[in-house]
């Protein structure tokens, strides 16, 4: 069996989503290509072929025959060129002065002022005018309809030949011209919209500084491989992900989580590529590099964004399509009944059918653009449009609602020796809690952690044990000092104690779903410490917005007990269900769905993977450098703040709202400008300028988008 290849492709020239049809199309001919996607934002083909049967040349040329190039790229520089570009400047140059020379001269023919100057331009000079300024748009149309392809540009192309047709020259320029200008409008249209995805990739770092034998080189970003130590001095880009092995830095990671306070960075932390470290250097083993790093996949995740289109969107791309036949055949019946070859002429001018293509993909651009900076990654356009229609949400709990870690809650001392009735409370929990913490100075067990971290908040300095024992089920015991600390379970210490342990708060804070700890010396009981995992702080308001975006059914799933499962479901007033399996979660999602609900799913993204991918939309919380959480989720949340929620969802019907005013505006647009050029009201000129308006229009309210606040 051939191995599969993929090959990444720059492409230029690419305006509208019309474009990228025409350039997937030409690459899909090519003999050997299993499949391809074209995404306008980053300029680029992604080719999945069978291996060594096609090459760059060949795509090269299949490109240019769509009439769009793939770029020569210098390797020295790394800069993209064209041979080109300088004769295309010139003639871009040569053509806008013409264009606005001949435009002042219909302008003041229209006014009387330049009649005689007009009839004196021979007919040659015209047609010389009208074939430089259009001269782009018109090898484009050859090569469509070489193709058998229809684009926007054939019918104004065809009002060009209208006009020559009865001699009316200048109409035919100026046309021509507006030509040129609809280019640069769409083009800067486009580009507006990709600049959040170009914002992403400028960031991306390209150099490294390695430590060889000591030795520290600068070098390209693609020399540095896995288990390689970098170093990263004050204000310098962190260039790989990785653990710090050495140093300290304060480290801004907003490129990555989209969160503004920086984090504390020394031995053992995992760090980012992208990121920037401050106030100190740093030494870093790189984990992961390049594509493969954190930063690398959201660029990829963002990039691809617009391949998994909505409804909407494929709606506009199908009537855009069936759009310029419907034109064709109007400008026909135009000739056939009014007998008006320039009123033909407008039709075929006026007809912006760019405008149907870029009404939801530069919408949908700007928002993954801008949703990517604060943190999230959507991956397309049809979540976006499923999202606002979201009856459901389902939250896993454990690091989900809450830290996903146990914290220390409650510390109960049992007094210890003559006199302690006078020793304040709180020295007493601080013995309890020291000898604890001291004992479990080596332990590995989740709540161990919790136990030293308590500790740690109360400056309290850990001794050295002598000895340290493990019992897996029980407990552990260590020697301090020549006495003896046990920690463990209730049937461990009473194996101790020799006797049944009754203490009524127990049995409360079991009821409560606390995790207890207790605390033997000596054989001797002297204290209790109680944990739980907290919930987030921000969590009850974020689901009360949630609530008001409109999703009404919130579920709390979870694989926890019942007790710690009510507990929490009780204190957010939301229904529960407990003790869930994997598979359970996805059979409630699929029931739901069964119901015809939309279901949206929020995990962390590891052990919800299954639900998240079988959900309408799955959202993945603090994926930052979770490959599984990327790839199971729709939405990726690459920090851990649940105000990410309502703020996605807010998002996704800004966007919905922007992307049906945008195809509302252009039906009515074009059906008004179709309806003034056939009836003669509408001239070829003025429809040639009126034809680059929604674009700007559609530019004007999806740029709204990159400026959303929450």
């Amino acid at each position: 069996m051939t191995e599969s290849q993929i090959l990444e492709v720059p492409i230029q020239g690419m305006d509208c989503a019309e474009c990228t049809r025409h350039v997937k199309h030409a690459i899909a001919e090519v003999p050997g290509v299993d499949s391809v996607e074209v995404y306008l934002a980053s300029e680029k083909a992604v080719i999945q072929h069978q291996a060594d049967s096609i090459n760059i040349t060949t795509i090269r040329k299949a490109v240019a025959s769509a009439g769009y190039q793939v770029p020569e790229i210098d390797e020295n520089d790394a800069n993209i060129t064209t041979a080109s570009s300088y004769t295309k400047t010139i003639l871009t140059l040569l053509a806008v002065l013409s264009g606005v020379i001949l435009f002042i001269i219909v302008v003041g023919e229209g006014l009387g002022l330049f009649e005689a100057i007009s009839t004196r331009i021979p007919w040659p000079v015209s047609l010389l005018f009208v074939i430089l300024i259009g001269y782009p748009a018109f090898i484009k149309v050859i090569r469509a309809t070489l193709n058998r392809q229809i684009i926007a540009h054939t019918l104004m192309s065809l009002g060009v030949l209208a006009a020559i047709a009865v001699g009316e020259w200048a109409t035919a320029a100026v046309v021509a011209f507006f030509m040129r200008v609809g280019d640069y409008v769409e083009g800067f249209t486009t580009e507006r919209a990709r600049q959040a995805v170009k914002d992403l990739t400028s960031l991306a770092p390209q150099t490294a500084r390695l430590v060889d034998q000591d030795i520290e080189l600068e070098v390209p970003i693609q020399q540095v491989k896995i288990g390689d130590t970098v170093v990263v001095r004050p204000g310098e880009q962190i260039p790989v992900d990785g653990n710090v092995i050495s140093g300290h830095a304060i480290v801004d990671q907003a490129a990555i989580t989209g969160e503004s306070m920086p984090i504390e960075a020394g031995p053992g932390t995992q760090v980012f590529a992208a990121t920037i470290a401050h106030q100190g250097s740093l030494r870093v083993t790189a984990t992961h590099i390049g594509s493969d790093s954190t930063y690398g996949r959201v660029i990829k995740l963002v990039e691809e964004a617009e391949a998994n289109r909505g409804d909407i969107q494929r709606l506009a791309d199908k009537f855009s399509t069936y759009y310029l036949p419907v034109v064709i055949s109007v400008a026909l019946l135009t000739l056939i009944i009014r007998r008006d070859p320039m009123a033909t002429a407008a039709v075929l001018v006026v007809a912006c059918s760019c405008a149907f293509a870029l009404a939801t993909p530069i919408a949908i651009l700007a928002s993954v653009g801008a949703g990517a900076k604060r943190g999230l990654l959507i991956k397309g356009g049809k979540y976006l449009e499923i999202l606002p229609s979201a009856d459901v949400l389902l939250i896993d709990k454990t690091g989900t609602l809450t830290l996903g870690k146990p914290y220390i809650t409650d510390i109960l001392p049992v007094e210890i020796g003559s006199g302690t009735a006078a020793t304040r409370k709180e020295e007493l929990q601080d013995k309890v809690l020291a000898l604890a913490a001291s004992a479990e100075r080596y332990s590995e067990h989740p709540l161990a952690e919790a136990v030293r971290l308590e500790a740690f908040q109360r400056g309290i300095s850990l001794q050295e044990v002598d000895g340290f024992e493990a019992l897996p089920g029980l407990g552990i015991n260590a020697r301090l000092n020549g006495d003896t600390i046990s920690v463990g379970n209730r049937n461990f210490i009473e194996g101790l104690c020799g006797q049944k342990l009754n203490l009524d708060v127990s049995e409360q804070l079991q009821t409560d779903g606390k995790s207890l700890l207790y605390i033997a010396l000596n054989g001797e009981l002297c204290g209790l410490l109680a944990a739980e995992d907290k919930l987030r702080r921000e969590v009850p308001k974020a689901i009360q917005e949630v609530r008001d975006l409109g999703v009404t059914k919130i579920v709390l799933l979870t694989g926890d007990n019942q007790v710690s499962a009510a507990k929490l479901a009780q204190h957010l007033d939301i229904p529960y269900q407990a003790e869930l399996l994997p598979e359970d979660k996805i059979a409630i999602v699929k029931e739901y769905q069964a119901k015809g609900q939309t279901v949206i799913m929020v995990g962390d993204g590891v052990n919800d993977a299954p639900a998240l991918a079988q959900a309408d939309v799955g959202i993945a919380m603090g994926a930052a450098g979770h490959s599984i959480a990327m790839e199971a989720a729709h939405v990726v949340m690459m920090r851990e703040d649940w105000n990410l929620i309502p703020q996605v969802l807010r998002i996704a019907q800004r966007t919905t709202r922007v992307i049906k005013g945008n195809i509302t505006f252009t039906l009515i647009y074009n059906f008004f400008g179709l309806t003034l050029a056939a009836f003669g009201i509408l001239p070829p000129i003025l429809a040639a300028a009126a034809q680059s308006i929604p674009d700007l229009v559609i530019l004007g309210n999806s740029s709204r988008l990159l400026r959303q606040k929450n």
